[in-house]
C-alpha cells in the first residue's frame, strides 16, 4: 500500500513582527537577526487566537482540498509544543471543533520534529488498515512561551499551522522511506523554564546537534529510498535557523535551488514550519504531482527524523 498526502492546507495569523520591531525593545538589529538566522519577519498569533484555532483554520483546509467528506477522517494527531491547555488535547478540540465522529485524537510532543513523527504514526495506521484517511497537523503558537527579554531566543519563533490528510494514494507515490530517532543527553539544551515555561536555549549546543543530525538523516533517508541525490526535486528542512538549513544541503550535495526557504517570512514555527513550507512549494509550483522531496528536521528532546516521499495522490 502507498502511503502520501491527498490534502494540504495552512494558515498564518495576519500580525507581522518584523527585525525592526524588535530594534524597539531588544539590543538587537535587523542586520545582525538577518544574517545569524536569515529571519526577516514571522507571523504573531493574536492575543485571543490560540494554538487549537490556527489548527482549525488549516484542518479545514486540508480536508477540502483532500475533496473528502470530513467523516472519512478516522483519526486526528497534532504535532505541538504549545496547547491551549495541558489538557485536552488540540486534538480532541479539533475532532469537536471540526464536527468529526468520535475517532481517536491525540497530541504528538516531539517539538520541531513532531510533524515528521506524525506523519510516519499516520501511515503505520493507515498501512495495517485500521484507519483510510488520517488528520496530521502542525500547529504553535510560540510566541506564548517566548522570553521577550532574551534577544538569543526571543527573535527567533513564529506562530502558525499546516495540516494535511494522509491516505492510500497512486502506485509510484508516497512515503518511500522514513528516520526517526531521539538522544535525550540533550534534553538540557532546548526545555521550558519550570519557574515559568518560557522557552530556554542553549544555542550554540543546538546548533552542532542540528548541523549533524540534519545532514545525516537526509544522506541517510534518500539512502534507504534506494535514491541519489541528483534524484531529489526538493530538499525541505525544518526552517530553523538558515545556517543550520545551508549546512545540511550542503551534506545532502542538492543545488541550493532545490531548498525550501520560509525561515525569512515565518521563522521558526516549530512542528507547523515543515508543512508550512511544503505548501509554499505547492502554491510556487515547484513541488507538483510525482516530485521526489525530502522533509528533514530535529527537535527539542532532543528528537530528529527524515521522510522520502514521492508527492502526488
Amino acid at each position: 500500500m502507498n502511503i502520501g498526502i491527498v490534502g494540504i492546507g495552512g494558515y498564518v495569523p495576519e500580525k507581522r513582527m518584523t527585525n525592526h520591531d524588535f530594534e524597539k525593545f531588544l539590543d538587537t538589529s535587523d542586520e545582525w537577526i538577518t544574517k545569524m538566522t536569515g529571519i526577516k519577519e514571522r507571523r504573531f498569533a493574536a492575543p485571543d487566537e490560540d494554538t487549537s484555532d490556527m489548527a482549525v483554520r488549516a484542518a479545514e483546509r486540508a480536508i477540502e482540498d483532500a475533496g473528502i467528506d470530513k467523516n472519512e477522517i478516522d483519526m486526528v494527531l497534532v504535532a505541538t509544543s504549545t496547547g491551549d491547555h495541558r489538557f485536552p488535547s488540540v486534538a480532541c478540540q479539533l475532532q469537536e471543533r471540526l464536527g468529526l465522529r468520535q475517532v481517536p485524537a491525540m497530541d504528538q510532543l516531539a517539538a520541531c520534529t513532531g510533524f515528521i513523527y506524525s506523519m510516519v504514526t499516520a501511515q503505520q495506521f493507515i498501512q495495517t488498515g485500521v484507519c483510510k484517511y488520517v488528520l496530521v497537523v502542525g500547529a504553535e503558537k510560540l510566541s506564548k512561551i517566548a522570553d521577550m527579554t532574551d534577544r538569543n531566543t526571543a527573535i527567533l519563533f513564529g506562530d502558525g499551522a499546516a495540516a494535511v490528510v494522509m491516505g492510500q494514494v497512486g502506485e509510484g507515490h508516497g512515503i518511500k522511506d522514513f528516520q526517526l530517532g531521539s538522544d535525550g543527553t540533550g534534553g538540557e539544551y532546548l526545555y521550558d523554564r519550570k519557574e515559568d515555561h518560557m522557552l530556554a536555549m542553549n544555542g550554540r549546543e543546538v546548533f552542532k546537534f542540528a548541523v549533524r543530525i540534519m545532514g545525516d538523516m537526509a544522506q541517510k533517508t534518500v539512502s534507504e529510498a534506494g535514491l541519489e541525490p541528483d534524484d531529489i526535486d526538493m530538499f525541505i528542512p525544518h526552517q530553523a535557523n538558515i545556517r543550520i538549513m545551508e549546512s545540511s544541503r550542503q551534506r545532502l550535495g542538492i543545488d541550493k535551488e532545490k531548498m525550501s526557504v520560509t525561515v525569512d517570512r515565518y521563522g521558526n514555527t516549530s512542528a507547523a514550519s515543515i508543512p508550512l513550507s511544503l505548501l509554499h512549494e505547492l502554491e510556487k509550483g515547484t513541488v507538483k504531482e510525482g516530485s521526489i522531496i525530502v522533509l528533514v528536521g530535529f527537535g527539542g528532546g532532543l528528537t530528529y527524523g527524515a521522510i522520502t516521499i514521492v508527492y502526488g495522490k
